[in-house]
């Protein structure tokens, strides 16, 4: 069948992803209660019994609220490398210890035909990760929550069929929000969130005509709009020499309030 995913959620509010292929259907992260989370999965014709594990990016409340309810619910194993399971432990209740699921970053992981590979991101976390999904020849990366795109994440990002890629803040909007200082200069800072124009600087640095779709993340509703953030990110591309039409690479929503459509990888 190939890889299919969903974002149900992306943003400062809560951020749940699914992934799925004919054997396998994988969380990544749990950042609503376990009700909404539960409502948005009713929503692309699933409920968390279809859920056979949850991958954790990292520990910031966005990603884990519904994390340990969800578990427990559903007896769901969880799966987050040695510093991210201390530093969410304390937030997510008793999990049994057959659930608790070690899986370093750099690592990867076989889900029948499903290939999980983890990476290092920058972030003000314990150890944060993005996610690679592989099966055959089809390649799905997650990549949110980001300060800035080093060469070992530019590493990991290319080759993608499709990107679900951090377009957290435009950088004017940014600095003349409401925000004091020095929440803006973690937000701006290398440990921060990637703004619009650094997601087009490395989207022109990673695209080979293999890419297709990228979906624009975890935008921030105070400071971005998506439609803003496409016409950035599509500036910053075409500033570098990087032009497509959208025949050739589209860059997709994603909502804080709603699930992306199913969108099957191998889809042209």
């Amino acid at each position: 069948m190939g890889i299919s995913f969903t974002v149900l959620s992306s943003g400062s509010t809560g951020n749940v992803t699914v992934v799925r292929n004919g054997e396998t259907t994988l969380m990544i992260d749990a950042g609503l209660s376990a009700k909404r989370i539960d409502e948005l999965l009713a929503m692309r014709e699933l409920t968390g019994k279809d859920i056979d594990g949850i991958l954790v990016t990292h520990e910031h409340s966005d990603h884990i609220k519904g994390l340990g309810a969800m578990a427990r619910k559903y007896d769901l194993p969880i799966y987050a490398n040695t510093n991210t399971w201390g530093a969410i432990e304390k937030g997510i209740g008793t999990i049994p210890e057959h659930n608790r699921i070690i899986m370093e970053t750099g690592g990867f992981r076989d889900f029948g035909s499903l290939r999980v590979e983890s990476f290092a991101i920058s972030h003000d976390a314990a150890e944060p990760v993005g996610y690679n999904f592989y099966d055959g020849k089809e390649k799905l990366c997650v990549a949110t929550d980001l300060g800035y795109v080093s060469d070992k994440v530019r590493v990991a990002l290319e080759g993608a069929d499709v990107l679900v890629l951090e377009a957290n803040h435009d950088i004017e909007m940014l600095r003349m929000g409401r925000y004091p200082w020095n929440t803006k200069r973690r937000i701006l800072g290398d440990m921060g969130h990637l703004s619009n124009e650094a997601a087009g600087a490395a989207l022109s640095e990673i695209l080979t005509g293999r890419t297709k779709r990228t979906y624009l993340a975890h935008l921030s509703r105070d400071h971005n709009m998506m439609d803003l953030a496409k016409m950035s990110v599509r500036g910053a591309m075409e500033d570098r020499g990087c032009f497509y039409k959208d025949s050739e690479f589209k860059l997709c929503d994603t909502y804080y309030d709603q699930p992306t459509p199913w969108d099957k990888v191998s889809q042209s």
